[in-house]
C-alpha cells in the first residue's frame, strides 16, 4: 500500500524493527480498543472516522508540528477524494 509515495508496508517494517515493544503494545492497544463489546466493533470505528476531523483540527490548533502538516495534509486529500 503507498501513501504519497510511500509504502506504507516498509514503513511498518521499519518501526517495527526500530521500536519492537512500542509497536507490539500499539498493536495490542488497537486490537482491544475495536474488539467487541458493548458497543460493536464496527461502530467503534465509524466512531474514530468521525471524530478523525475534529481531533486534526485540536491538534493543528496545538501547532503540534508534525499533526499541523499532516493534518492539513490529511485534509486536502479528503476534500480531493470527495470530488
Amino acid at each position: 500500500m503507498e501513501f504519497h509515495g510511500v509504502d506504507a508496508k516498509t514503513q511498518f517494517k521499519r518501526m517495527r524493527e526500530l521500536a519492537p515493544e512500542a509497536y507490539k503494545a500499539f498493536l495490542e492497544f488497537d486490537a482491544k480498543a475495536f474488539k467487541d463489546g458493548v458497543i460493536p466493533g464496527k461502530t467503534k470505528e465509524l466512531i474514530a472516522l468521525g471524530i478523525a476531523p475534529e481531533t486534526t483540527f485540536v491538534a493543528m490548533a496545538m501547532a503540534a508540528g508534525a499533526a499541523w502538516s499532516h493534518g492539513g495534509l490529511a485534509l486536502q486529500c479528503l476534500q480531493e477524494h470527495k470530488r
